[in-house]
């Protein structure tokens, strides 16, 4: 077994020392508010005294709201037969049920209402939903995938989609959001990666920071509160060394926490250093609560608890969850139920029971339930997928984006017959990933839905919509996704999975169109340039759904090669929630556009790229594989030395070009100074109006005696090259804009020995357009004293 992770308990001289408490200009600098106030703790204290063990031991589970309902009907008998002394939560109520926003509002109703009039101490549920791009219900507004948004390096823009999520939870009755996932992924091949940010920590966090701040814009009480998930390395790096995980795959949680004050944490499926996560002591005492300082409540994934091995009975798997530190178990209460049991055989401690239950009745608490008169949901009638947040959508759409080859074919030229095809080309299902309504109904609840609510335009009829004067667009599909079942159904993870996997192996999305590939192949000849839209789908990819290679599903690799063999130019449009191995086609390609899972607008937003109304501008958040692969990569691991990356992270082209220059830093700055200032003049070159993803990166050159080599060995301080800043600059043709970076120190630092070190030494401080493009380099030398501390406080260039 590996070694555990050290954390130290540092000293106060060492904690107090150099850079550890000082404010300055940094806005997003750690403010941690803690979830229990004197009032907060008054309350519940009084309420807990006055509640049985019965309802206290309820406060720990969940359960579908749906199960209390016969034929539509709110059904009293089963009120009392289920939750006599009430519960703690309603799991996935909106996302489980083919409801109006008005219909799951009322059903919410109905059950809170009931829980109030009729158990003993009248405490609502604590209602959860998936808002990974929007709210997982009929009729919300769905915003881009993660990995795509991901790669508009935007996190104001993540802030104001999960502001206009949060305000239409709350109307249908949720305080609190199963969002976001954070994890750092770094293996192409991992099924979920869709629903992360990507393979880096500092982009993750930088994200994460901004999902949690709009979810809880308002304040807990009248805001959504945020979850963050999956705690620790669940999408990869559970089993990295000390540095690794410290450093980056700690960094979202730790950021969203401490930055941002999230106060719920969920840990994943996984095990780490050899134990689950859901009853691993080391990761949810050691590290989240006495490192990082955590003080809100620990949530497991659905039916991990049942999942712990070696223990065969509910009482075991309760006691051994509980005792290491899992407050409540989702969705239902299948082991916790039985903590009576475990309390009277000793072996869960009536202490660690009471923290478990204050803790969720403080969450309730701070979300208003537990008011004299408490807000549970809107009145009247409610309106999802408002105008506003159909823009943000687009905007999303638009910024997400990546453009990754381009030999002149675009933007498309007037008076172009166009041909469109490709079994992407006209799906819905091509415009959104996992934990969307239209994809959990269809994967887990075997139900089609439609694409009317909300409206979701594919790129069919985006380019139709935006079509300008002159030009023809003609569509036939061509191809399917693919003639045989490419899924295989993870091991571990959710149940829900493996109890459909007969039924899901042998289930593939239909497109409802007849497949005439002669007659595609004609039509394309005939044209003037081919649209190829290819990729996956939510039976392709997402929780569970692994793949068996990364290549473009089925035959549509072979399908290309037959439209690239016509003669006419192909642009190769690729969704889906992972990179797809192209290196056989990408060079005979005439471009090539990444467009993920744009969302709802994605089509619209595709149309306006394409046809040249805007300029691509977003930015590659993975290291884009040229091969198989199917272990971690990184672009810090040193990635320009492997041939097996084709594009790689952060990189992205535009319809226009930037010119870099100007270049000013500080040069010297003390260990224990506050900041560090750099700027540069960036000038838009080109003929049109452009965003560029402007980049910083820190490499090592001399760090405390140790030298960075030119044949860029591993530093045993730092990575060789990582991401610490990045701006998002919109300028006209012709238009220059001074760029200011204002960097701490404390993003010098590295963790060893239980505590973050800065060290004096020769750094680099490197801007560019992507993690291989370095347009400008200053040299920084910090001074003074090495300077040790248990936490940073700025975690993020502004």
């Amino acid at each position: 077994m590996k070694q555990k992770i050290m954390i130290a308990v540092m000293s106060t001289m060492l904690a107090g020392c150099g850079i550890g408490g000082q404010k300055g200009e940094f806005k997003f600098q750690a403010n941690e508010q803690p979830l229990v106030t004197e009032d907060v703790a008054r309350r519940v204290d009084a309420l807990y005294e006055k509640m049985s063990q019965p309802e206290r031991i309820a406060q720990l589970h969940g359960m579908n709201v749906a199960d209390l309902f016969t034929d539509g009907r709110l059904d009293t008998l089963k009120c009392r037969q289920l939750i006599p002394n009430g519960v703690g939560h309603f799991c996935q109520y909106a996302s489980q049920e083919n409801k109006s926003a008005d219909e799951v509002r009322d059903m919410i109703a109905q059950a809170q209402e009931w829980l109030i009039g009729n158990t003993p101490n009248k405490i609502p549920a604590l209602c959860h939903e998936e808002v990974l791009t929007g709210i997982a219900t009929k009729g919300a507004t769905i915003y881009p995938q993660q990995i795509g948004l991901a790669g508009s390096f935007n996190p104001e823009l993540a802030e104001v989609k999960t502001r206009q999520t949060a305000a239409q939870l709350r109307k249908i009755g949720g305080q609190l959001a199963l969002s976001p996932m954070v994890d750092v992924c770094r293996n192409p091949h991992f099924n979920r990666l869709e629903e992360s940010y990507g393979e880096d920590g500092y982009l993750s966090a930088a994200m994460g920071v901004g999902f949690v701040r709009g979810l809880q814009s308002e304040g807990l009480h009248d805001g959504v509160a945020a979850c963050s998930k999956h705690f620790l390395g669940y999408g990869g790096g559970s089993e990295s060394g000390e540095k690794e995980l410290m450093e980056e795959i700690l960094l979202p949680h730790e950021a969203m926490i401490r930055v941002a004050g999230s106060k719920v944490v969920m840990t994943g499926y996984h095990q780490f250093h050899g134990t689950n996560a859901v009853a691993n002591q080391e990761l949810m005492q050691d590290i989240l609560r006495t490192y990082i300082g955590f003080d809100g409540i620990m949530v497991s994934d659905y039916g991990s608890v049942n999942q712990l091995p070696d223990i065969d009975t509910p009482v075991g798997r309760a006691a051994a969850a509980l005792n290491a530190g899992n407050d409540v178990e989702f969705q239902a209460g299948y082991n916790y139920a039985y903590l009576q049991q475990a309390i009277d055989s000793g072996l869960v401690s009536q202490e660690n029971f009471e923290t478990a239950v204050k803790r969720v009745l403080s969450l309730k608490a701070r979300t208003g339930l537990l008011d004299e008169h408490p807000k549970l949901y809107a009145e009247g009638h409610i309106e999802f997928d408002s105008p506003e947040e159909r823009q943000t959508a687009y905007e999303m759409a638009t910024q997400s984006v990546v453009m990754l080859e381009n030999n002149g074919a675009l933007p498309l030229k007037k008076g172009q017959k166009i041909f469109l095809t490709g079994p992407n080309a006209q799906s819905m299902y091509a415009m959104l990933g996992d934990y969307t309504y239209q994809a959990m109904s269809y994967f887990w609840r075997h139900q089609e839905a439609d694409d009317q609510h909300p409206r979701i335009v594919n790129l069919y009829d985006g380019l139709k919509n935006r079509l300008p004067e002159g030009f023809e667009l003609n569509y036939e599909r061509g191809c399917d996704w693919t003639e045989e079942v490419e899924t295989v159904i993870a091991e571990g993870g959710d149940e829900r999975a493996r109890q459909y996997q007969q039924w899901q192996l042998g289930r593939k999305i239909d497109g409802k169109e007849e497949i005439n590939r002669q007659k595609a192949l004609e039509m394309a000849k005939e044209s003037d340039i081919i649209i190829a839209a290819m990729g996956e789908n939510p039976m392709l990819c997402g929780e569970n759904r692994d793949r068996k290679h990364l290549r473009l599903p089925g035959s549509q690799e072979q399908y290309v090669e037959e439209l690239i063999a016509t003669g006419r130019p192909v642009v190769l449009v690729m969704f889906g929630g992972r990179a797809q191995v192209i290196s056989k086609i990408a060079d005979r390609l005439a471009a090539i556009i990444q467009a993920w899972y744009p969302g709802e607008e994605g089509g619209n937003a595709l149309a306006d790229i394409l046809y040249g109304n805007i300029s691509p501008s977003g930015k590659l958040s993975v290291s884009y594989p040229r091969e198989e692969i199917n272990e971690n990569i990184c672009y810090n691991y040193q990635t320009e030395q492997d041939g097996r990356i084709q594009w790689p992270f952060g990189y992205g082209l535009s319809y226009t070009s930037f010119e870099y220059g100007n270049l000013k830093a500080d040069t010297k700055v003390a260990t224990d100074a506050r900041a560090i200032h750099l700027s540069f003049d960036l000038k838009n070159v080109g003929e049109c109006e452009g965003a560029e993803v402007v980049q910083l990166y820190l490499s090592p050159v001399e760090v405390a005696g140790d030298l960075q080599s030119k044949e860029h060995r591993q530093s045993p301080a730092l990575k060789p090259i990582q991401l610490q800043g990045f701006k998002r600059v919109n300028l006209r043709a012709g238009e220059q804009q001074t760029v200011s970076f204002l960097i701490s120190p404390q993003q010098f630092g590295y963790y060893e020995n239980g505590h973050w070190n800065i060290a004096p030494g020769r750094y680099q401080l490197k801007v560019a357009a992507s993690s291989q493009d370095i347009r400008l380099t200053a040299d920084i030398e910090l001074t003074g004293d090495k300077q040790e501390m248990k936490l940073r406080t700025v975690y993020f260039a502004e």
